[in-house]
């Protein structure tokens, strides 16, 4: 099962500290695997925001060395900012990098884990990793492409709190060169890492819901129409469906001869305590009539599927 990833406040360095990360070799290339290998790669840099308690004191005997790499052509999500996530079903989003490196690497070696996450840019920031590292391809002797994903599982990794347009992604690779990370005598001096910062910025949305109906059907023309909905988004600490309050929805309508919604509106309606919506409006041709809501940095835009009401 996979758990929500963050790290307490204790400050730990040297050898002791990247013991402290030791997973079992049959591990190295599963989630947790991955968090080690992130963690390594990014303390042996000593990079210090995003993440508390990874930081390294100057090389000591015994530390990671830095592998003569890059990372380059970083895309995640298809250089997409938004990331939709609802409640239930494991979100895929993902990356590709080129790995430029020198000859103390091998990025197809099975001991070799990379990837990129995505953290939050918080006190209590949470990381999000993919089931599996990259998969890397040589395309010569010092450049392999690679690709893989961030695997996002709602139920297990996310809180409301985690909505929003504030996730850095990062890059990370470590390679082991034959030593087991769980082996208490590991040389660490033998493992290699690179590390790069601040490769994507990302937003985590609610996936987002939008109903809407229109009655009486059909309608006298000049008579009144009754248009109902409502606007409900995901909640990530009840994994439910819940209304999305006190947001203005726009109320649209295109004759059954358009094959488009004007890009003008008829009126905004805001939606109630319970995410519902209602308004009136008269009835002068047949069409069909829908709400439009623009979205907010949390929750996507979404448009209802048009209702069809026959004016006699």
């Amino acid at each position: 099962m996979r758990i929500r990833a963050t790290l307490a406040a204790a400050t730990v360095s040297g050898a002791l500290a990247l013991a402290a990360f030791a997973v079992p070799a049959a591990q190295a290339t599963d989630g947790t695997g991955l968090a080690q290998a992130h963690k390594l790669a990014q303390q042996a840099s000593g990079h210090q925001s995003g993440m508390q308690a990874r930081s390294l004191t100057a090389a000591e005997s015994g530390d990671p060395y830095e592998l003569n790499a890059t990372f380059s052509n970083i895309k995640v999500n298809s250089s997409k900012s938004a990331i939709v996530v609802g409640t239930t079903n494991a979100v895929h989003v993902s990356y590709s990098f080129t790995f430029t490196h020198g000859s103390d690497a091998d990025p197809t070696a099975d001991d070799f884990v990379s990837g990129i996450d995505i953290y939050r840019n918080t006190d209590d920031g949470n990381f999000l990793f993919g089931d599996a590292p990259a998969t890397c391809t040589a395309a010569s002797s010092t450049v392999a492409n690679c690709k893989g994903s961030i695997d996002i599982h709602p139920q297990e990794e996310l809180t409301n709190a985690d909505a929003g347009a504030h996730w850095t992604g990062e890059a990370f690779a470590t390679a082991y060169n034959g030593q087991d990370p769980s082996d208490p005598n590991i040389d660490w001096s033998k493992v290699g890492t690179a590390y790069q910062d601040a490769v994507s910025s990302n937003a985590l949305q609610r996936y987002s819901k939008l109903t809407v109906n229109a009655s009486p059907e059909p309608v006298k023309k000049g008579g009144t129409l009754t248009i109902t909905g409502a606007l409900t988004r995901a909640n990530w600490d009840t994994h439910k469906y819940a209304g999305y309050t006190a947001q203005p929805v726009k109320l649209q309508f295109r004759k059954s001869s358009s094959s488009s919604y004007p890009t003008t509106y008829l009126k905004t309606v805001t939606s109630s305590s319970t995410g519902s919506l209602k308004t009136t409006y008269t009835a002068t041709y047949s069409g069909y009539w829908r709400y439009n809501f623009l979205g907010t940095s949390t929750t996507p835009a979404v448009k209802a599927t048009g209702d069809y009401v026959a004016v006699q």
